[in-house]
């Protein structure tokens, strides 16, 4: 059979097709012949509508026969070879110089944006007649390029009006060579500046028989986002900076500005109103590592320290593949360096507070997110109010949204580079990056573990802080007292009132005692149900296995494969898991409320054992050691064994947590029972406690486990405290055993408490 040689030919419908894929709106088109200026090395560029309708309200724009949208630039033009090899062959190779690095332009130094190819498709979008007139720098001539496709159906599966089969090679499109006439030496007003020299080069391109609708909103909208092609961030931190690529437009031959002062009013937000301003961050991929100033303090974190790692988040994404032996391998990221600068606020500040936001202030704040910038061009859409890249919102859907900063609140910018972030690629049509291999992944997880960080850490300290400022503020003003205190002054001669007084008064002392006796049952109840959901895990097991046991001893006495001895044995094994159930259960049942009622004097070490066969299984499977020294005579508590079972339940849930999260052979905890003092060290070798969350470990809901509730500690303090038992972290150095975590829990009841 002889082999046929064939050629891929594409029909002219391709066109059409690409350009609804490419370019979504105009916008992107608007945005992506802006490039095209920017990268052809231009100080301006002038987007005029020209002849269109005004209507309703002076706000619609009607597209008349006449109407036509002008793009025009003074960049270094178009020469006859550039046209022919670059402009007419789309998807020219043209981005990257031989050494793989960014290509610049030779006047300004710019990374090269634009590809050639997407502009076809941008002017497409926009209208069906164009006329490009281009001329280069130090030409006498300039070119013209005349794309009529007017004649063509939208699909172009047709001539004035008759079908035909058309191929993309049967679309001819006009050049001509002609003495310069409309590119010539001018004076060009774009904005609030004029330009003299330099405007007898560039590219004008005319679009008429025009496509979609306009409105002065639109077109309002065009401009404003077209002034964050360039990042926002350089205008406001650097107020003097003067632009050197100016995008203006002009309806119906006046200028047409964007009115408001946003960028203005955004910079002083940043400045005065920010909770956190995290500034001069840095990703460092070689030592992978966070680098960044938080409020004016330089700060490092690994990704291998535990308070990052011990991150639901990274685990989930940088520690899913194991090892043979089962052990968690992390994974490196591939995204490669990159810079970021966020700026958190409190949308709940009180008005008292220099973080207070009105309801105008906190809308502008939600039309910027966090924005992505390439070489200092904008990644679009990343930055605009609705949209989500690093996956916040939806993470805060799916899990705890407290353990994230809302999309609201955040403002910010990441920069990358085609030099230093080559696998983090833009989508062909501009809305966003590719996710090709693992980079744009890599890229999103680093930066969801570290807003979460930010969340989990300063900013929860901050929450504590200010409630801590609140209460201690109600409590120094004793604001209900002096209220009763003004009252009954104001009232004192009138026997009625007094009367009335003494009523509100004494209901309020007794409603005052119920919702004390209220909060103290729920932590109870709160301390019950960590306690219980930490021992439901190995009850769940074992009856698991018990349950499967007996469907196996039923299968077996049906087919008779088993003799009597063999059944007891069974039966024995199926015992075992019962009574295993059965004993922990009882101390289970020791954590409610019957039990708790009653007080009597208990060896604190009979309670540790009973916790101790309740974590064997997660000790065993987290290789870690358990040391337990007795010194002097046994430690007796006068309390209750719920008490007990809370505290050390809650101890070792936190420390087998963060020994999980450290990559050490000899993981240890070692627990000293020293009769002598009367008290308890418990300590492990683990990451420790990071020195800024440890002045909040006891408050409620303060957690540096990403989906931890922050009681644990916080209620077993509580609950000591009510019987004159304390616990604290270790302060003196011959009070801490091991090099991570050291508690100590002091059963001498303090003095004038009894």
């Amino acid at each position: 059979m002889a082999v046929k040689e064939l050629k891929i030919r594409p029909y002219a419908r391709l066109l059409t097709m690409l350009g609804e894929q490419l370019i979504k709106n105009e916008q992107i088109a608007l945005a992506e012949l802006i490039k095209n200026s920017y990268d052809a090395d231009a100080s301006w560029v002038k987007i005029s509508f020209i002849d269109f309708g005004i209507e309703d309200n002076l706000n619609k724009m009607v597209i008349r026969p006449e109407s036509k949208i002008v793009i025009e630039d003074n960049g270094h033009g178009m020469t006859p070879e550039i046209i022919e090899k670059s402009w007419m062959n789309p998807a020219t190779p043209n981005k990257r110089v031989e050494s793989g690095e960014e290509k610049r332009t030779e006047e300004k130094g710019r990374v090269i944006q634009g590809e050639k190819g997407i502009g076809r498709f941008a002017v497409l979008k926009l209208g069906r007649k164009i006329i490009i007139t281009t001329r280069p720098k130090s030409s006498e001539n300039e070119y013209v390029i005349n794309y009529d496709l007017s004649a063509y159906d939208d699909d172009f599966l047709s001539v004035d009006g008759v079908e035909k089969e058309l191929f993309i090679d049967d679309i001819t499109i006009d050049a001509k060579s002609q003495e310069a006439s409309v590119i010539v030496e001018r004076e060009v007003k774009v904005n609030h500046k004029i330009y003299n020299l330099q405007n007898n080069q560039g590219t004008r391109i005319e679009i008429s028989n025009l496509k979609g609708e306009w409105s002065k909103t639109k077109l309002e909208n065009v401009s404003e986002e077209t002034q964050k092609l360039e990042s926002i961030f350089d205008k406001i931190f650097d107020k003097d900076i003067e632009t050197s690529f100016e995008i203006g437009f002009e309806l119906n031959g006046e200028r047409f500005l964007h009115s408001d002062n946003t960028i203005e009013k955004l910079a002083n937000l940043l400045e005065y109103n920010t909770v956190f301003k995290i500034t001069h961050g840095k990703y460092n991929e070689k030592e992978q590592s966070f680098i960044y100033s938080i409020n004016g303090v330089n700060k490092k974190i690994s990704l291998n320290e535990p308070i990052l790692s011990g991150l639901r988040v990274y685990r989930d994404y940088f520690l899913k593949e194991k090892d043979l032996f089962g052990n968690a391998v992390s994974k490196l990221s591939t995204c490669g360096d990159f810079e970021f600068n966020f700026f958190i606020f409190d949308f709940n500040a009180n008005k008292e507070t220099k973080y207070y936001l009105d309801r105008k202030e906190k809308e502008l704040i939600k039309k910027h997110r966090i924005y992505l910038y390439r070489d200092k061009i904008r990644v679009a859409p990343y930055g605009d109010p609705n949209d989500d890249w690093i996956g916040t919102e939806k993470l805060r859907a799916i899990r705890r949204a407290g353990d994230f900063l809302s999309n609201d609140q955040v403002v910010g910018f990441v920069d990358i580079s085609k030099k230093n972030n080559p696998k983090l690629k833009d989508k062909t049509n501009r809305e966003g990056l590719i996710e090709e291999g693992t980079a744009t992944q890599d890229f999103i997880a680093l930066l969801q573990t570290f807003l979460s960080y930010i969340r989990l850490h300063p900013y929860a300290q901050y929450l504590l802080n200010q409630k801590q400022k609140k209460e201690q503020e109600i409590n120094r003003l004793k604001v209900v007292e002096n209220k009763f205190s003004e009252l009954e002054k104001s009232i004192s001669d009138n026997p009625i009132a007094m009367s009335v007084y003494q009523d509100i008064v004494n209901s309020y002392k007794i409603e005052k005692k119920f919702y004390e006796r209220r909060l103290e049952l729920t932590e109870d109840l709160a301390g019950v149900g960590l306690s219980v959901e930490t021992a439901s895990h190995d009850i769940m097991l074992m009856l698991s296995k018990g349950v499967s046991a007996i469907d196996d001893l039923i299968k077996d006495l049906e087919g008779e494969l088993l003799d009597d001895e063999e059944v007891s044995n069974e039966l024995l094994k199926i015992k075992g898991v019962f009574s295993f159930v059965n004993t922990q259960m009882k101390d289970i049942q020791l954590l409610f409320k019957s039990s708790k009622q009653r007080r009597r004097s208990i060896r604190v070490f009979d309670v540790l054992e009973k916790v101790i066969k309740i974590y064997q299984r997660s000790l065993k499977r987290e290789n870690i050691e358990l040391i337990v020294d007795k010194v002097g005579s046994p430690i007796v508590a006068k309390c209750t064994d719920a008490i007990l079972l809370q505290l050390f339940i809650n101890l070792f849930d936190n420390a087998i947590y963060w020994l999980s999260t450290v990559h050490i052979l000899d993981k240890k905890i070692n627990i000293k029972l020293d009769g002598n003092t009367n008290q308890v060290v418990f300590s492990d070798n683990g990451p420790g406690i990071n020195s800024e969350d440890e002045p909040y470990i006891f408050e409620a809901f303060y957690s540096g486990k990403e989906e931890g509730r922050g009681l644990g500690l916080y209620i077993a303090r509580q609950l000591l405290q009510r019987i004159d038992y304390s616990i604290n972290t270790a302060e003196l150095k011959s009070e801490k055993i091991l090099s991570g975590a050291n508690f100590v829990i002091n059963f001498t009841k303090l003095e004038n408490n009894d």
